[in-house]
């Protein structure tokens, strides 16, 4: 993603002396970030949420999923999803909310680079064979998603507590 958002720190949930984290420091922390959690919506409307690894590249999320498990099949019927990073703890780190829309990824040379960046970041583990634009590991394949974000909040924990949002869009 080459556009960079509008950054606006939200002063109702910040002290006075908190300023807006910048961007390139919040791709950081979705670069390094090991643990997310997705929040899908299932047909029904009832909320979806569980925990996977994802990679940041390019300017979006991404994160893969068995065409069988409950999130892909939610993401077939909306594709809108959230993806939530950070600590569990109350007065330190910094959490990252993501909103956007899941897109599936097919392109092998992207799906290619994208298995590298996993094994990368995750190790050995997490090595995927690349065919019929989907990654394949042991007997199992799995799809991969792309979210590049609409809207992202940041919460400063801590001395100072802080709200940063990053908007992409226009949308509210």
């Amino acid at each position: 993603m080459t556009n960079q958002p509008h950054t606006r720190l939200d002063p109702r949930y910040s002290d006075e002396k908190a300023t807006a984290k910048p961007w390139s420091e919040a791709q950081a922390l979705l670069t390094s970030a090991e643990l997310f959690w997705i929040s899908t919506v299932r047909p029904d409307g009832r909320p979806h949420v569980t925990p996977l690894p994802a990679v940041w590249s390019s300017g979006a999320l991404h994160f893969c999923t068995g065409p069988e498990e409950r999130k892909a099949r939610n993401l077939a019927a909306n594709p809108q999803v959230v993806l939530t990073t950070g600590t569990n703890t109350w007065d330190r780190g910094y959490d990252l909310v993501v909103e956007g829309e899941a897109v599936r990824v097919t392109e092998e040379d992207r799906l290619r680079e994208l298995a590298a960046a996993w094994e990368a970041k995750y190790g050995s583990f997490w090595h995927f064979e690349v065919r019929n634009g989907c990654f394949h590991h042991g007997a199992g394949h799995a799809f991969v998603f792309s979210v590049a974000p609409g809207t992202v909040f940041g919460f400063g924990k801590g001395d100072p507590f802080s709200q940063t949002r990053w908007r992409f869009s226009r949308e509210d």
